[in-house]
């Protein structure tokens, strides 16, 4: 890592990122407006909102409709995917969201078989319902939660997770890599017995217009936006500038570079051949040559290889 550090300060890093006159790529389909639209309508029958987020990107891409439409009732924050995030910055980002009024926050790793913070959501949700005033549900004996977020943030694996803990019961909620999986609005899951507490899971909404290119990139690269709508090698390009700019080469012992790089055809090129993902293409004379650059669906899986547990985004 000194090796690495050593020539950083010697090579020369991009200090901007070209954008190359791009536009704020905006996903705003059918089901998320309908989804938004029956949230705020549903809003008498909630006790509590659980916004779920991608905790490598803690303040960019949260959804701003939600804190202008739904916050209106306990708020809790679960910052997900906390197994890829640098934790050694945890207690600023706390700060951080404390001084923008988010003050129920929560890390977890819904993946991981058990987590014991996903234990701490129903005890710390309870408390802030009990600390608030239900209005006309007060006589009632159950709880009903409100799950929101925008897309590919961990939504469905929380319930998922949250049924496995209380109610020993395997998933409701299917799963995915990809934004979009979660369509049906407003399904209504039970999580809890004791006390009887249900979620209500919504399909995952980002805001129709987002604010800037750069929160743009990092929700891209986080998976929230269709790779498509983006590009794949301007995705994988951001995140090499990304790196590099933080300083963090780890990426030059996974895929067993020389030295850090900032172009980002040499080190596609360089990881296609060492995962063996080139294609054998015809040359215009007739032979058959090993390109060792990757196909679209290759690139994907590269860029997914290189964000793998690389907390680059503040």
């Amino acid at each position: 890592m000194k090796l690495y550090r050593s020539l950083c300060d010697v090579a020369k890093f991009r200090s901007t990122f070209d954008f190359g006159g791009r536009e704020v790529a905006h996903w705003f389909p059918g089901h998320m407006a309908k989804g938004l639209k029956q949230m705020r309508a549903s809003l008498k029958g909630v006790d509590c909102i659980i916004e779920i987020h991608d905790a490598r990107i803690p303040f960019s891409g949260r959804n701003p409709v939600f804190q202008e439409t739904l916050d209106v009732k306990p708020h809790l924050l679960v910052l997900n995917k906390m197994d890829l995030a640098d934790l050694s910055k945890r207690q600023r980002i706390l700060k951080e969201l404390g001084r923008s009024g988010m003050k129920n926050v929560l890390f977890t790793d819904c993946l991981k078989q058990r987590d014991d913070n996903v234990a701490k959501v129903v005890p710390t949700v309870l408390e802030m319902i009990t600390n608030s005033n239900r209005f006309h549900r007060e006589e009632s004996h159950n709880y009903c939660l409100m799950v929101i977020g925008v897309p590919n943030v961990g939504k469905s694996s929380l319930i998922n997770s949250l049924r496995r803990t209380h109610l020993k019961k395997g998933r409701a909620s299917r799963v995915g890599g990809e934004p979009g999986i979660t369509r049906a609005v407003l399904t209504r899951i039970q999580v809890c017995e004791r006390p009887i507490m249900y979620l209500l899971d919504t399909p995952g909404v980002l805001p129709p217009k987002i604010e800037s290119l750069e929160t743009g990139m990092k929700l891209a690269l986080c998976g929230t936006i269709l790779d498509h709508l983006v590009g794949e090698d301007v995705i994988a390009d951001y995140l090499l500038y990304s790196l590099n700019r933080l300083k963090n080469f780890s990426y030059i012992e996974k895929y067993n570079l020389e030295e850090p790089n900032d172009n980002i055809q040499y080190v596609l090129k360089h990881i296609a051949v060492k995962l063996k993902k080139t294609q054998r293409v015809k040359a215009l004379t007739g032979a058959t040559l090993t390109s060792s650059y990757p196909t679209i669906r290759q690139r994907r899986t590269i860029s997914s290889e290189l964000l793998e547990k690389e907390s680059w985004a503040k």
